[in-house]
């Protein structure tokens, strides 16, 4: 997985080709914790069709509100550098992360 950070986030998602998927999360945020095992799982898995990245906005927080991220977990699928889909709070489940990665593909 990518690590995201304010210098990089435009080149790697936003004029990025093909899918890209942005795990938002936060320090001290107990259900991105949870998740993010799953997402890095999910990153081995379809890593090969879909750039997998993650971006602490604790560190980043312009970048985040100018992604319109308003709460966390966020889990954004972005196609060509525009945002296609997005899961967030109780909806990014590891179940619902890995379906909306499928449909892309």
């Amino acid at each position: 997985m990518i690590l995201l950070d304010k210098k990089n986030f435009e080149d790697e998602v936003l004029k990025s080709e093909g899918l890209t998927l942005v795990d938002f999360f936060g320090d001290g945020c107990v259900p991105c914790e949870a998740l993010m095992p799953h997402v890095t799982k999910f990153s081995e898995m379809y890593g090969e069709q879909i750039k997998c990245c993650k971006l602490n906005v604790s560190k980043a927080r312009r970048v985040a509100i100018g992604q319109q991220v308003l709460g966390l977990p966020t889990i954004i699928m972005y196609k060509d550098g525009v945002k296609a889909e997005e899961l967030v709070k109780e909806d990014a489940t590891p179940d619902a992360v890995e379906a909306m990665m499928k449909k892309y593909l």
